[in-house]
């Protein structure tokens, strides 16, 4: 028996705070009979939960599993072109999994796939804020003014980015090595916000999301998360 309000969140109804205020506006029925008391604990297996009239059933349980995706493997769950997916590197990490956003062919690093929905789709929403640290090479020596665009805001064709934290790692002779925290995902946004200061990107990792990072994990290697970086990333996305 568990609270009918964190059932509805575990199947992918909405998040447990919607859910409470689905029931308190008698969206919910369990048995044929609506309910809105908060608390209310339900056996999923035995008794008929609807929501909108519509029977939600319990699903598989979540996984939670950070890939450190090698360059030229695709984030995708099929490839009609035969190439290297992260699916195949995690092929036996569990049910339902799919990755959460993407990395391009090129970009390495920290990737999270999960069969949660709801987590998913908060982790990629941008109004969430979610951090996302990226390790940049850049091809030559961006200039102090070039580093306060990126801090403020670089205007793209589809519009003006988000203000990024920077901290310059190592100035090289030709190339220059950044640490770079967005915190949208825009479409190859690194990549293009390089480029739009002239500086355009020679290598490109991720190491963190949110609470989550790399740590030692070995590329092409994955690991599931540990029940405490689960609660870190579930505190973070849904606080």
């Amino acid at each position: 028996m568990e609270r009918l309000q964190k059932i509805m969140a575990r199947a992918g109804v909405a998040s447990r705070r919607r859910s409470e205020e689905l029931i308190l506006h008698g969206q919910v029925r369990v048995d044929g009979r609506i309910v809105r008391e908060m608390g209310l604990k339900v056996d999923p297996l035995l008794n008929k939960i609807e929501v909108f009239g519509k029977v939600i059933k319990p699903l598989a349980a979540r996984e939670y599993i950070m890939l450190n995706k090698p360059t030229g493997c695709i984030t995708t769950v099929i490839d009609p072109y035969k190439r290297q997916t992260v699916m195949e590197l995690v092929g036996g990490g569990g049910v339902g999994l799919y990755p959460v956003g993407r990395l391009d062919q090129n970009t390495s690093g920290l990737l999270l796939l999960t069969n949660d929905g709801e987590l998913a789709f908060h982790l990629t929403h941008p109004k969430h804020k979610v951090a996302k640290v990226y390790e940049v090479m850049v091809r030559g020596r961006p200039a102090p003014d070039d580093i306060w665009k990126l801090r403020n805001g670089v205007v793209l064709e589809t519009g003006k980015t988000r203000p990024a934290k920077v901290r310059i790692k190592e100035r090289r002779e030709r190339t220059t090595i950044m640490e770079l925290t967005i915190f949208e995902g825009k479409k190859r946004q690194i990549r293009r916000m390089c480029l739009a200061i002239g500086h355009p990107v020679a290598e490109l990792k991720r190491l963190a999301v949110g609470p989550l990072n790399l740590g030692g994990l070995e590329v092409g290697r994955w690991r599931r998360l540990t029940k405490n970086e689960e609660v870190l990333l579930r505190d973070t996305v849904f606080q």
